[in-house]
């Protein structure tokens, strides 16, 4: 089983990821774009996050966004609903080898 190991700048919030993501995602919702993240959609048990995280639900409440309480990077997003299969990590958060030639699907999230 493949694995890659990220983590915020300061190392308190850890993520193993435990498959190779086909592509990585760019939404430009009012947060994402603010955020920079570069996501990752997976399910829930393709991910280890180990650390306190602080989480923040905006306005439709259906997930919450995660980040780091010292160094403010953000690291991933949950769903509110724990029925829902889907969860992302933000793939800025591993080393550029792993992202940085994959294909690049924008989702028009400030649209919806």
């Amino acid at each position: 089983m493949t694995e890659h190991c990220g983590s915020c700048h300061c190392g308190a919030i850890r993520l193993v990821l435990r498959e190779t993501p086909p592509e990585a995602a760019s939404c430009k919702c009012s947060l994402c774009r603010r955020t920079g993240g570069l996501w990752h959609h997976c399910a829930p048990e393709a991910v280890t996050v180990e650390g306190e995280g602080v989480g923040y639900r905006q306005g439709d409440c259906m997930l919450d966004t995660w980040h780091c309480a010292t160094c403010g990077c953000t690291t991933h997003w949950t769903p509110v609903d724990p029925e829902y299969p889907r969860m992302a990590v933000n793939l800025r958060m591993f080393d550029p080898d792993l992202w940085e030639s994959l294909p690049l699907r924008l989702i028009d999230g400030a649209s919806y």
